[in-house]
This record gives C-alpha cells, structure tokens and sequence, in this order.
C-alpha cells in the first residue's frame, strides 16, 4: 500500500473518527482542551528528552566515541514532537510512545534489526562466487 495514501487519507480519517468518538463521550471543548493539553505536555517533554540526550550525545564526543544512538535518538525524539504537535488522538498516542525511552528504545531496536536483515539478504543475493585463470598467449 502506498505510504502518501496512508498519511493524507487513511491517518487523518482516523483522527476524525477519534476526535468525534472521544468529543461524543467527554465534550467538544474537552476534547479540543485536551488537544491542546497534549501538544504543550508532549512538547515540554521533547524539550526535556532532547536535551539529556544532547547531553549524553556530549558526553560520548568528549569521550571520542561516535554518538550514533544520541543522533537516531535525537531524531526519534524530533519526529514525536512533530507528532505530538498534529492535533489528533492516534499521533499523540505514537508521539508519547516515541518519547518514552524504553519504547523508543524497542521501536530502535526493532527498525535497525529490520533494515539490517533487509541489508544482509540484499548483500547475498548479489554476491557471485568466481575464479579467475589467467592464461599466458603461449599456452594456447
């Protein structure tokens, strides 16, 4: 299936159809408070997740190691604050899931073994066993 037609159609249909589910149980202002409510507390605690990971991404540079998790981290962390900004139920949920470290850190594992194993199939496939003679023109 194709990922724009997921995120243009099928991601703000749902949003929709939560946002009228969850404002049909608690109120229209309740759930537009609460909107708002998420985005402030999903951004205050980006800012608090990015900066320790700033700071340890710091730490591991002044120890000359590279800072690959602080970088994918830093990145994650962004993306749920975007999430976290998009009103809407669903990406809340997917953008606060992002922000706890230990389910960020499952979501990492799972992606990067993923793309590994993704990778390393690729690599076989193309990989061509051979010998190579050479022959000297006198031989022949």
């Amino acid at each position: 299936m194709n990922t724009f037609f997921l995120i243009f159609v099928i991601l703000p249909a749902l949003e929709i159809f939560l946002m009228i589910k969850i404002g049909g149980e608690i109120g229209a202002l309740n759930t537009v408070g609460l909107i708002f409510l998420t985005a402030f507390v999903g951004i205050f605690y980006a800012r608090i997740q990015g900066l320790q990971t700033l700071k340890s991404g710091l730490t591991n540079i002044y120890q000359n190691k590279a800072p690959v998790y602080e970088i994918i981290s830093g990145a994650s962390i962004a993306f749920a604050a975007l999430l976290l900004i998009i009103p809407g139920f669903f990406t809340d949920i997917i953008g606060f899931l992002i922000l706890i470290p230990f389910t960020r850190n499952l979501l990492l594992k799972f992606f990067l073994r993923n793309k590994k194993e993704t990778n390393h199939e690729k690599n076989n496939e193309n990989t061509i066993d051979g010998e190579i003679v050479n022959k000297d023109k006198d031989e022949l």
